[in-house]
């Protein structure tokens, strides 16, 4: 395993440990165009993403990083300033969310910026 990664003690489901990447900067996928995942990352019928429409981003990313168990699906499928840019909005497992926020402070502070979804629900 590289050391540019770990993997944490957060689940991202139940027997998957989360992966998580050393730093941002070496998360070097795609900002643009049709994706297509492979199989082990995303088993349904439809693996293409455009990147174009936020929700199939989202989408994408969501499945890379609950799915992701080396490194260099990390680092060819996503894209660090956009992963900080979409963290925020991202529906992911408790653990997934937890692992990658302790590593990197950088996407905690997204999700709590104002207007965020964390800080809707906080003040309900």
């Amino acid at each position: 395993m590289s050391t540019a990664a770990r993997v944490a003690v957060h689940l991202a489901r139940p027997h998957r440990p989360v992966l998580v990447a050393g730093t941002l900067s070496e998360l070097t996928g795609p900002t643009h165009g049709l994706i297509e995942l492979p199989l082990r990352l995303w088993w349904g019928p439809q693996r293409a993403f455009d990147l174009s429409s936020p929700t199939m981003l989202a989408w994408m990313y969501e499945n890379v990083l609950r799915e992701a168990i080396r490194v260099e699906e990390l680092r060819t499928y996503l894209h660090g300033p956009t992963l900080a840019e979409v963290w925020r909005d991202l529906n992911l497992p408790r653990g997934v969310r937890a692992a990658w926020e302790t590593r990197h402070p950088r996407l905690r502070r997204a999700a709590a910026r104002p207007g965020s979804e964390l800080l809707a629900t906080a003040s309900r």
